[in-house]
């Protein structure tokens, strides 16, 4: 019996390809057993090719009559990227999702910022998902039509310490919303989801080498009292894929509890260095 479920029809995605970037952990392996689930075949990217095939191994027991393919990607190469669409066609012959949610980024204050790092993360959420973007649409999209879904960040009151992943989302976002009209004369739909705090074991094992415990500390300025599950992530994919969702293009859906309407998990300290500006005192 399989261990995943899912509030979708079964068969829902029953000769269809996907791939799913940063697809062996976290929320990427959510959306990839649902995906499985649900009938789809399913490529899983991403750099830890030892990781990948593991979980693809897992999956593969876990749910029962499942297909999916491991391929390692560094989707900062644009070669690499190129390869991966190649191998998806001539292994299963069609592209009909694309779901971009490798990533990556690190604790840092901007003061702090090295620019290597700055440049790495850049390269990583922003570029990798274009590469991801142009070249799915190069190789199939263009003629046959598709769906992506751009997985990205409650960033609209910005990302203190994370300002690198903050940029690269919102430019995702932004990008998001060109290519929908772009490319909506070819049949391709796109659209982001905006997680906020999600736990997931490998999420806090990435901040616990910071010594931060953000998911406890993240709950205090969730309205929902809770952190999200991979699995209310996954769901909102699967939506956006699926034909009830053939209306919603360019959009991005927030999975935060409210998160991002309420605050910022941030404390400003107390300062006197915002100083007021009246017309009884010069500042020429």
């Amino acid at each position: 019996m399989s261990v995943v479920n899912s509030i979708f029809r079964a068969n829902l995605f029953r000769g269809k390809v996907a791939i799913v970037t940063g697809g062996g952990t976290g929320i990427g392996k959510a959306i990839t057993q649902e995906l499985l689930h649900l009938g789809a075949k399913v490529i899983i990217a991403s750099r830890n090719e030892e990781v990948l095939c593991a979980s693809a191994e897992a999956m593969t027991i876990d749910i029962p009559d499942s297909v999916v393919k491991a391929v390692r990607c560094n989707i900062r190469e644009e070669s690499q990227v190129e390869n991966l669409m190649k191998i998806a066609l001539k292994e299963f012959g069609r592209i009909d999702y694309l779901v971009n949610n490798g990533g990556g980024q690190f604790v840092c204050d901007v003061a702090d910022m090295k620019s290597k790092g700055w440049k790495a993360v850049i390269d990583t959420n922003l570029n990798g998902t274009f590469n991801c973007c142009q070249q799915v649409y190069q190789q199939w999209m263009k003629d046959h039509g598709g769906s992506i879904v751009n997985i990205i960040a409650t960033v609209r009151n910005g990302f203190p310490r994370f300002a690198h992943t903050g940029a690269a989302r919102a430019g995702v976002n932004n990008l998001t919303k060109t290519l929908a009209l772009e490319w909506a004369k070819d049949g391709i739909r796109i659209n982001c989801v905006a997680p906020g705090p999600i736990y997931s074991t490998t999420a806090a094992a990435n901040y616990e080498r910071y010594n931060l415990k953000v998911f406890e500390e993240a709950k205090k300025y969730i309205p929902a009292k809770r952190c999200g599950t991979p699995e209310e992530v996954s769901s909102a994919v699967c939506f956006l894929l699926s034909p009830a969702a053939a209306f919603i293009n360019g959009s991005t859906i927030d999975i935060d509890g409210a998160y991002g309407l309420y605050g910022v998990m941030f404390e400003i300290p107390e300062h006197k260095n915002s100083e007021p500006f009246t017309w009884s005192k010069s500042h020429l």
